[in-house]
């Protein structure tokens, strides 16, 4: 079971084509913060019909994108 479970089952239920959620966001869906880590996380995601298109630094955001 990945630490990022929790987000990836939300993104899935609430994420339509695309969702931007912010680091904060994150952690209050996931239980944890955001971490260096979460790009190797990021390829379970897949799994759940969506990729991690952006992640920035700068407007600490993620965009998520449904997979076509």
């Amino acid at each position: 079971m990945s630490k990022y479970n929790l987000l990836w089952k939300h993104i899935k239920k609430n994420g339509g084509e695309s969702s931007k959620l912010s680091f904060d966001e994150i952690k209050n869906i996931a239980g944890i913060a955001i971490d260096h880590s979460f790009v190797n996380y990021k390829k379970e995601l897949l799994e759940y019909g969506y990729e991690v298109k952006k992640i920035s630094l700068k407007d600490k955001t993620v965009l998520f994108q449904k997979i076509n």
